[in-house]
């Protein structure tokens, strides 16, 4: 039997598996679209793997629901930090969270339930396809200001601009009301709309701060799975350093299931 815990950051869900002990191979596609099938398996956005690392607290790997290795989910991040913490309790400094993944070293801070997540510096903020893009940590997005949000056919639309680039990219519907920007996001790899992005929560926040729509160095992000915060600075070059992507992530259930 396989362990697992199922956890959400904002409602962008994830099965996470302590592999410290070599329990599950990352490079069985069929096993990882099976589990995250939400009719057939556990089902979720994602799978996550925490494994050892000797130059940090832990390694997380992160593969997509269609089965491809990722080289780093944001919101998931979020959510192996805090089940590193309560869960494993492996983490000895709240206050100074380190941990690996394909694309490199990562720091985060937990404080109860909320998760500070720094994210990778943005130094080009550009156009491709009529829309603002960007690359948010190693994803790329591009950013779709719209009306209506709650009605915007998203999928649809999601589905023919997504394949604009030749490796796929992510893209962000935004409406701003009240200060808040409201976010949709259609995500590569998952290939529909998912309730929560923390790239996209990321890209919107740098995107509007650049487009002018946003005159402060924190944006108030609300997505359908509920509210991200994004902290930046934005220095003499044009690039934004320092981000910090917040929020709560929780775990929902544990459970066993058949290898």
């Amino acid at each position: 039997m396989l362990k697992f815990y199922k956890y959400h950051g904002t409602g962008n869900d994830f099965i996470m598996i302590d592999n410290r002990n070599n329990v599950f191979d990352i490079k069985d596609t069929e096993k990882i679209k099976l589990l995250c099938n939400r009719h057939f398996g556990i089902g979720a956005d994602g799978l996550i793997l925490l494994e050892e690392d000797p130059d940090c607290d832990f390694k997380m790997v992160f593969a997509n629901p269609d089965g491809s290795i990722g080289a780093m989910c944001w919101n998931g991040g979020r959510c192996i930090v805090h089940f590193a913490f309560h869960v494993l309790k492996i983490i000895k400094d709240p206050k100074n969270v380190c941990f690996s993944a394909a694309d490199g070293m990562h720091e985060a801070e937990i404080k109860g339930d909320e998760v500070k997540l720094k994210m990778q510096n943005v130094n080009e903020i550009s156009k491709r396809n009529g829309l603002t893009f960007l690359y948010s940590g190693t994803t790329p997005h591009n950013i779709m200001f719209v009306k209506n949000i709650e009605k915007f056919p998203v999928i649809n639309e999601g589905m023919r601009i997504r394949n604009f680039d030749s490796d796929g990219v992510n893209i962000d519907f935004v409406e701003l009301k009240d200060g808040i920007f409201y976010v949709r996001t259609y995500e590569r790899g998952v290939e529909n709309e998912t309730l929560a992005c923390g790239t996209g929560a990321t890209a919107v926040a740098i995107a509007s701060h650049h487009l002018g729509m946003l005159k402060k160095n924190i944006c108030r992000v609300k997505m359908p799975g509920g509210n991200l915060t994004v902290k930046f600075e934005k220095i003499k070059n044009g690039s934004y350093e320092n981000i910090w992507l917040i929020g709560p992530a929780v775990c929902v259930f544990e459970g066993e299931i058949k290898q």
